[in-house]
């Protein structure tokens, strides 16, 4: 199953400065795993360490966000497309 992952700057240099990569899984820990066979690091930018999504990590297939659906374990049909968006903190208070 082909699927589309879109990343943000913050995250391309984990990549090789991509903005889109091709990849294959019936979920999104699947996904992350074929990316992480051939960029080792991206896998902990974005799960943690029991395998869930990074807390400050936001994660859509398509238009759904991946918490919603089950979290790493949501189910990624073939030729969608999944963005990956760390959160942004900063800013004056």
């Amino acid at each position: 199953m082909a699927v589309t992952v879109r990343l943000p700057g913050v995250l391309r240099d984990a990549v090789g400065g991509q903005t889109r990569l091709s990849a294959a899984g019936s979920t999104l820990r699947d996904v992350v795993a074929d990316i992480e066979r051939r960029h080792p690091g991206f896998r902990e930018r974005v799960l943690d360490e029991s395998g869930e999504i990074r807390s400050y990590v936001n994660v859509y297939i398509g238009d759904a966000d991946a918490r919603g659906s089950g979290g790493a374990g949501a189910a990624v049909p073939d030729g969608a497309e999944v963005m990956v968006i760390p959160a942004m903190a900063g800013g004056r208070g």
